[in-house]
């Protein structure tokens, strides 16, 4: 079996409702391209938009975010971008990793590994990961463009659904 072939389909018509968060010193709604990207192939692939915002990369506005959107019954999954790297101001993974209940480090291993291939071996400054915070999908994907994209085509969009419904004990 190819690894994009799923085993078990899921049901096609199954919505994830989401938040998008990103984390950035200087953009603004209107140059958010990776948060706009998020939103923008999630709500493709059928899936409800439930909060969009920006913060500052600053680890207590970080998790606020993160209290304030666990509290929303319904939300199935946090979706960050920026501040996965290793410069100085670059503090997502450092604001959420001790809140993650569960961590799938499958998804950073494989996000690494499909960077690798685009851009070598730079992937090894990414800090991206994934798990569970209080009941809430959780994935920290870097500000780049291109890392998202990746991100959202080949591992995001393909496992959601899924993810999702295994949590909820649907599975």
């Amino acid at each position: 079996m190819k690894p994009s072939q799923n085993p078990c389909p899921d049901p096609p018509s199954y919505q994830v409702r989401f938040a998008v968060i990103t984390v950035s010193d200087t953009r603004i709604p209107e140059t958010d391209k990776s948060g706009n990207f998020i939103k923008q192939s999630m709500t493709n692939a059928g899936h409800l938009l439930e909060y969009y915002t920006l913060v500052k990369d600053e680890p207590d506005e970080i998790r606020s975010q993160m209290h304030k959107l666990v509290a929303i019954e319904d939300l199935d999954a946090i979706i960050l971008n920026g501040g996965t790297g290793i410069a100085p101001r670059d503090t997502t993974y450092d604001a959420i990793a001790a809140l993650l209940e569960k961590t799938l480090p499958g998804f950073g291993e494989m996000f690494r590994y499909l960077s690798w291939q685009e851009v070598g071996s730079r992937a090894i400054a990414s800090r991206s990961e994934a798990g569970i915070y209080q009941g809430k999908l959780v994935f920290s994907l870097p500000g780049s463009s291109n890392a998202v994209k990746l991100a959202i085509e080949q591992l995001i969009l393909p496992e959601i659904i899924h993810l999702v419904r295994q949590l909820k004990g649907l599975h």
